[in-house]
């Protein structure tokens, strides 16, 4: 799942995919990105715009030109001047935009952020965020300086060592801008126009999010400025020239979603750009240490001040600010709640669906103690003021995207997450309709038709907005509790009803595709809802700890909410470093505990989407057959994805993120020799066969003119090569080194039993061998081939096997080209092979370097033009 965050700090997104996003990530999984508080500088694109006033002082302060000497108040801010007063006064004369800085905003901390208010299409999209920073004015002389401030690094208590910190991490200088004037009571006066009309500071710039060359300062213009008691908004119209290399933020703020990669459409674009500067409180919330134990976002420090005579990596989790009214009560209304704001662009008829997303974490936080802790309120109506671009206000937008995203605001200091964004619409690919009916369709009588109905469209609605509420509320990706669910239990109605059918929205599953129609459950439970996990998590990071006054001191109590993990294995988060080997670590998945049992009913269930899948898709006459395209590569991509699941079984550890003092066995334990060589039978029966929807004539003869042979061998050849995988094969041989055969299932009792289910054909003789078949047998020796000849080098033990299983394969196939029952096309792809193998094993076969794009068309093979 795509997941987007910003730093000072954006969540992806995720990712997620997507998870959902994307992502991602996209981690980003992903998917992710995050900035950093303080990025190098680059050059601006263009000159600034001529000084319409003539005067200079602020444009060349801004541009670090030759200092101008103040002027009266009254010259620089005339009887024309348009003021409104907030935290700064904000001065605009004509095209000119000036802030009085009060002495006491000095040295403060702010958070600036730049978003796209407006958009021309093909230059980003409304709501898309650009950059994020923490700055600070200070003064010197007759010079303002907009600094940078990074608090990745921390000191403690002790004065000499802080001191050393502070010497090391001097905020670097963004801008130094003259005073342009003093107020009657000495408030300095400057020029900030260069920050909002573009040209002027590469840093604050949107030229790279929406993929734009220059600025025209002919076509843009400086639109509204206001000062609020906590922030400043200012928007401006900047028309970019097209035909840049849409490769990002040039002011380091890493460019938004989507906009920037598409590009703008013909020669320019036009944008309205939003800033929204934010004083950080003045007393920053306690931080809350990370647990590794407990999914969060966190910001990284490092801590030069411990007594451990070293430096230690610190984390503190993201969160919002949460008090008690009432300290002593077990259960309180919050001071002040979490309010998310609901676009004023949302359909009426849809509003009602994201308020339920945002409100169904209210159980959460009720766990935490805290009651309505958690609320969806409507946008201001008619109030010119309030805009959803403001960095003080938390807002689900209503944007027309393919991909979902949020983003948070999150004060460095302390991980407090100020504000947050959630970007989303009801046909988002992740969470749309062909997902569910290809998820859910069999046990869902009202998604068997395309288009999905309102009801259905809204409750999907809903979950995507309570994901997307859980990464804004600092949470992140769970994918191991659900693989502590056990299958019987969530084919159960009664229990799913209960529980979930994964224990965390946060899983990262989209929906029931496991449960069967004949079990029963109920239509309103395939979709995931705020469950035991998520409870659990709110409750251990939002819980208030009244005697504690330090995060260390928070420890004790916080660890006895993390154990309840030793009970309740449901209630467990991802082990750090295990995501690649971890089985139950599993995007998309379902019953992955019993990852086997759970893919032969999902394949059972796929069956029966294939077989309404006509059907559901041709009900809008006259209309091409665009419907029918996407479910059926949905319902291959889906194909791909559980067996996926399998694969990850084959040299796999069940993995338990527990720390010193707490029950349980070692964090990584081998999965059972067993339970791996059924899994790998259980690919060679499913995975490398072709399902019949895939080759299913009616549908592909409506769909393309030709491709679906290819579609098989891009397929089944990427699970082979993630079942093949390098890094599988030493885990294990090491396995079997530390676990003994016994325990752990031999490399070469593995490899040996993909070689024979890949090339069975070659111990029966008489049986034709089909082109799927062939191309997954090519693809077999595409694998070996980059174990010995590819880049990057495979273990000595990893060429060790695939040389053995070269030699004995050879032998297999010379034997089964002298029967004589043998099909002459059989025949020659045997003789074929057999060549094949033996210029893998040629070490004087000059290999070129491959062309990757070349190599990714041609499904992964790794010689380039020698063959």
């Amino acid at each position: 799942m795509l997941r987007k965050r910003m730093f000072v700090s954006w969540a992806l997104a995720g990712a997620c995919a997507a998870a959902f996003v994307v992502a991602a990530s996209a981690d980003v999984g992903t998917p992710g990105w995050k900035f950093a508080a303080q990025d190098p500088p680059t050059p601006p694109t263009q000159q600034d715009p001529p000084d319409p006033g003539g005067r200079g002082a602020g444009r060349q302060g801004a541009g670090g030109g030759a200092n101008t000497a103040p002027r009266p108040y009254a010259q620089v801010i005339t009887s024309a001047a348009k003021t409104d007063d907030g935290i700064f006064k904000v001065h605009r004369v004509a095209d000119n935009l000036f802030f009085e800085i009060p002495a006491k905003e000095l040295g403060k901390d702010f958070v600036w952020n730049v978003a796209l208010k407006k958009t021309t299409i093909g230059a980003g999209f409304g709501g898309q965020r650009v950059s994020s920073r923490v700055v600070r004015w200070t003064k010197r002389g007759d010079r303002i300086l907009l600094e940078s401030v990074d608090y990745s690094i921390t000191a403690g208590t002790d004065p000499i060592v802080a001191q050393a910190v502070a010497d090391a991490n001097y905020p670097a200088i963004i801008r130094t801008l003259n005073v342009a004037a003093y107020a009657p009571n000495g408030d300095a006066v400057i020029d900030v126009t260069p920050f909002f009309m573009e040209g002027g500071v590469p840093e604050f710039s949107a030229r790279g999010a929406v993929g734009g060359r220059g600025a025209d300062p002919a076509r843009s213009f400086l639109e509204r400025a206001v000062s609020f008691p906590e922030n400043i908004n200012v928007e401006s119209t900047i028309t970019y020239t097209g035909g840049a290399d849409a490769g990002g933020d040039p002011g380091g703020g890493g460019g938004g979603r989507g906009g920037g990669r598409a590009g703008m459409r013909g020669s320019s674009g036009t944008v309205v750009v939003h800033h929204s500067m934010m004083k950080l409180p003045e007393k920053a919330m306690m931080p809350r240490n990370f647990d590794q134990r407990v999914g969060f976002e966190t910001e990284s420090l490092l801590d030069f001040g411990t007594d451990e005579h070293r430096s230690v990596r610190d984390q503190i989790i993201n969160r919002f600010r949460l008090e008690k009214k009432d300290p002593a009560a077990a259960v309180s209304e919050p001071v002040k709640p979490i309010v998310f704001y609901i676009d004023p662009a949302t359909p009426a008829k849809w509003v009602r669906y994201v308020k339920a997303g945002i409100e169904s974490w209210q159980p959460a936080f009720e766990a935490a103690g805290f009651r309505n802790a958690i609320k969806a309120m409507d946008a201001p109506a008619n109030d010119a003021e309030w805009s959803a671009e403001d960095a003080r206000y938390s807002v689900v937008r209503w944007v027309p995207t393919t991909t979902e995203a949020q983003s948070t605001i999150v004060d460095p200091r302390s991980g407090e997450i100020v504000a947050a964004v959630i970007d989303v619409y009801p046909n988002v690919q992740t969470f749309g309709p062909t997902w569910y009916f290809v998820q859910a369709g069999p046990l869902d009588k009202r998604a068997q038709q395309l288009p999905l109905p309102d009801d259905l469209s809204g409750e999907l609605l809903k979950f995507q907005v309570a994901h997307q509420i859980g990464h804004t509320l600092g949470m992140t990706h769970n994918l191991k509790a659900s693989a502590t669910y056990k299958l019987a239990d969530i084919r159960t109605p009664a229990y799913v009803k209960e529980n979930g059918f994964v224990p965390s929205i946060m899983d990262d599953a989209r929906f029931h595709y496991v449960a069967q129609p004949t079990d029963g459950i109920d239509p309103a439970d395939l979709i995931p809802k705020v469950g035991p996990y998520d409870k659990f998590a709110i409750k251990w990071a939002y819980s208030t700890v009244p005697s504690a006054k330090t995060p260390d001191a928070e420890k004790v109590a916080l660890d006895q909410i993390v154990k309840e993990q030793d009970t309740k294995p449901f209630l467990r988060y991802s082990t750090e470093g295990a995501a690649a080997a971890d089985p139950g670590e599993n995007a998309e998945a379902v019953g992955d505990a019993e990852a086997v049992a759970a893919t032969a009913l999902g394949l059972k269930n796929l069956n029966l989407v294939a077989a309404m899948m006509m059907k559901g898709t041709s009900s809008k006459v006259g209309d091409p057959w665009d419907d029918l395209e996407a479910v059926y590569n949905r319902l291959v991509a889906q194909w791909s994805t559980e067996l996926g699941a399998v694969v990850k079984v084959v040299g796999g550890f069940d993995s338990h993120q527990i720390h010193i003092g707490q029950q349980g066995n070692a964090r990584f334990v081998t999965v059972p020799k067993a339970k791996q060589a059924e899994a790998v039978n259980f690919l060679l029966a499913n995975a490398f066969t072709v399902p019949q929807f895939m080759v299913n004539p009616d549908v592909l003869r409506r769909i393309q003119a030709s491709g679906a042979v290819d579609r098989v061998r891009i397929a089944q050849a990427a699970i082979l090569t993630s079942l093949l995988q390098n890094q599988r094969l030493d885990r294990m041989t090491e396995q079997l080194t530390i676990d003994g055969a016994t325990v752990a299932y031999s490399p070469l009792e593995f490899l040996t039993a993909v070689r024979n289910g890949v090339w069975s054909e070659a111990s029966k003789p008489g049986t034709a061998i089909t082109i799927y078949r062939r191309n997954l047998q090519r693809a077999y020796l595409d694998n070996l081939d980059q174990k010995l000849n590819g880049t990057p080098a495979a273990s000595a033990e990893v060429k060790m096997f695939a040389k053995g299983e070269l030699k004995a394969l050879k032998r297999q196939l010379q034997a089964a080209i002298a029967a004589p029952t043998l099909d002459e096309a059989t025949r020659r792809h045997f003789a074929d092979c057999v060549e094949e193998v033996d210029t893998i094993l040629d070490p004087r076969v000059s290999r070129p370097a491959p062309d990757p794009a070349a190599a990714a068309a041609a499904g992964g093979r790794g010689r380039g033009g020698v063959r």
